[in-house]
């Protein structure tokens, strides 16, 4: 199948920057060098930039960067939790800003990295021109409990049980907190067990249409993911209850795009339905016969559509 995407192409600059003791984070350039300024900001947390994210953005327009965060990726050191919280994330992005020698940029963000892109435009709302959001995701209590509380598993059960049973009857009162122990294990086997539950889990719902790929991960990937999202998820991203929306009045002066699949059962729609009541200039777009993952090609190509019309925002 031909997906609706710009051509392939590689970067023109990259490396990795230290932004603590500890973390040195990957980033990537590509595009037009001399193009208005755009941010990649990947999902999970843990998940990690992918070569098929650059193809979203013109490129003979945009001057697009890409960074893998902390503990991610080819970021290092891989899975660490040390020194990892929304708060360091916010001080990279604005690093690697001042790094690039970029003023303003556009910011794009699908699931956890619609929650980053948020957080970042609120501690920062004048150093951006826009936001495009995928799949969004506030890190909220209500979420959380949709997600790994049993609500998504009454989509999928089949998955749900697989995912449920990994853990004793005495660790299923506390999902969240039984696979972050678990993930923590000095028993590498342990660990590596839980990452691929856990992972494979989030994938068998992120498709409306799963395919065998989505059931196997990397094992590497999950383990980055799988150790980073609990570890976010235990502490509430380290966000107020309803921070996210509760300050949303600091950037809705900023036009924005939503992309929302209507069958998103990571997470939900409602949550993109709330999010723009509060944003005036907030386009919503639901995507019907799409999920949570952005490539299904629905997806792809309506996040295509609103980087070419965040444009007109550029000028």
């Amino acid at each position: 199948m031909t997906l609706p995407l710009f051509p392939a192409l590689e970067p023109f600059a990259q490396g990795h920057l230290p932004v603590s003791g500890v973390h040195r984070v990957y980033w990537e350039s590509s595009g037009n060098p001399d193009g208005a300024a755009a941010l990649f900001i990947h999902g999970g947390p843990g998940g990690g930039c992918a070569p098929w994210n650059r193809r979203l953005f013109d490129p003979n327009f945009w001057h697009l960067t890409l960074f893998d965060q902390r503990g991610c990726g080819r970021s290092t050191p891989h899975a660490s939790l040390h020194e990892n919280t929304t708060a360091d994330l916010i001080c990279d992005i604005e690093r690697l800003r001042q790094h690039r020698g970029v003023e303003r940029w556009l910011i794009f963000g699908g699931s956890w990295g619609s929650t980053l892109a948020l957080a970042y435009a609120q501690a920062h709302p004048d150093r951006v021109t826009g936001i495009v959001l995928r799949g969004v995701f506030l890190a909220s209590r209500a979420e959380m409990s949709w997600f790994y509380g049993g609500g998504a598993g009454r989509v999928f059960p089949e998955a749900w049980r697989l995912f449920i049973e990994h853990l004793s009857p005495e660790e299923r009162s506390d999902v969240v907190a039984s696979y972050y122990k678990r993930l923590r294990s000095s028993d590498p086997e342990r660990a590596a067990e839980a990452a691929m539950a856990w992972t494979q889990w989030e994938m068998s719902c992120s498709r409306l249409s799963p395919d065998d790929a989505t059931q196997h991960p990397n094992a590497r990937f999950a383990l980055s993911l799988a150790r980073i999202e609990t570890h976010f998820f235990v502490h509430d991203a380290w966000l107020r209850e309803g921070q996210l929306l509760d300050e949303i009045h600091k950037i809705t002066h900023l036009p924005c795009h939503i992309v929302q699949g209507r069958y998103d059962m990571v997470c939900p729609p409602i949550t993109a339905w709330q999010l723009a009541e509060r944003w005036p200039k907030a386009q919503l777009q639901m995507v019907t016969h799409a999920g949570h993952s952005a490539l299904e090609p629905p997806i792809l190509k309506a996040l295509v559509a609103a980087t070419e019309a965040m444009r007109t925002t550029q000028l």
